[in-house]
Parts: structure tokens; sequence; C-alpha cells
């Protein structure tokens, strides 16, 4: 911002003629004053009008050309502000262009985000249910092969036991054959005493 002093005008020469016109006009009547000569008294006082008048149209004219350059600074600050207005209304454009553009894509980005979020969710929980399932089915065929191990031992010893009564018969058997066939060997009277 520029100082009080910068922005005062210096005084214009009209003004300076103007103030000199007015000096020799009061000049000439303080002189004519001291001599008593009538005329003389009347032309120093018609010189002091015919001088004021000239110094007031010349103070006019320079009032007016002051007017005219302060009329003229102002239409120019005032187009140098349209212009910056104008410039600055390009750049809100511009910047609100550009904002609406990121948000756009922030917002297509946040909406293929949620996107993939709700694949991504659906996959895990897909894979938590087949999961679940394989643990069940794990689950089952572990109890179906304990249950076959079980039967598996069961039938081990029913086998087993199976053997030893198989053996048992076979000796049996062996004892039965052995005394049929010692029965057969009897001569007969003796079969039949028995």
């Amino acid at each position: 911002m520029s100082s009080p002093t910068a922005r005062r005008r210096q005084r214009s020469t009209r003004l300076t003629v103007a103030s000199a016109l007015l000096t020799i006009a009061a000049v000439l009547v303080i002189a004519a004053i001291p001599t008593g000569q009538a005329v003389l008294s009347v032309l120093a006082g018609i010189g002091a009008v015919v001088l004021g008048t000239a110094a007031t149209r010349i103070t006019y004219s320079e009032l007016i050309q002051s007017r005219r350059d302060a009329q003229q600074d102002r239409s120019a600050l005032a187009k140098k502000y349209a212009e910056q207005a104008a410039q600055r209304a390009a750049e809100n454009a511009a910047f609100a262009t550009v904002m609406r553009t990121r948000l756009s894509t922030t917002e297509q980005s946040l909406h293929d985000l949620e996107h993939a979020l709700g694949a991504a969710q659906k996959r895990a929980a897909e894979a938590t249910r087949k999961f679940n399932a394989e643990a069940r089915r794990a689950d089952l065929a572990e109890g179906q092969t304990r249950e076959t191990e079980r039967r598996l031992e069961e039938a081990e010893e029913r086998a087993a036991e199976a053997i030893l009564r198989v053996a048992e018969l076979e000796q049996e058997l062996d004892v039965a054959r052995a005394e049929v066939t010692a029965w057969q060997a009897t001569p007969p009277s003796y079969r039949q005493a028995q």
C-alpha cells in the first residue's frame, strides 16, 4: 500500500499562477489604498476583480482536470478490478471443474472398492461355507473311521474267537473221528455190549 505522501499530488503550475495573480491583485489594492486617489483605487479594485476572476477560472479548470484524472484513475482501477474478477472467476471455474473431476473419480473409485469389497465378502462367505462343509465332512469321515475301526476291532475279536472255536471244533472233530475210527475198529460184538 502506498504512503499518503506518495499519493499527494504536486502543486500544478496553474495553481501557482492563480496564487500569483491573487497575490498581485492584493498588492495592487494594498498599494492603491495609501495613495488616496479614487481613480487608482477603482482601477486597483477592477484589476483585483479581473485577476481574481482569472485566478478563479484557472483554479476551476485545474479542479475539472483533476476530477477528469481521478475519473480516469477510477475507470482504470475499475477495469483492472473487473479483469481480476474475471480472472478469479475463470480460476474458480477451473478449480471447480478439477474438484468435480476429482470428486467424480474418487466416488467412482469408492464405488469400485465397495463393489470389490462386496465381492470379496461373498467369496469369503463362500469359502467359509465350503470350509465348514469340509470340516463337517471331515468330522463325519473321522467318526465313520472310528466306527469302522471299532467294527474292525470287533470283527478281529470275533475272528480270533472264531479261530479259537474252529480250533476247538477241529480238536473235537479229531476226537470224534478218533472215537468213530476207534469204534469202527472195535469188533461188532464188543460194540453191542456197550
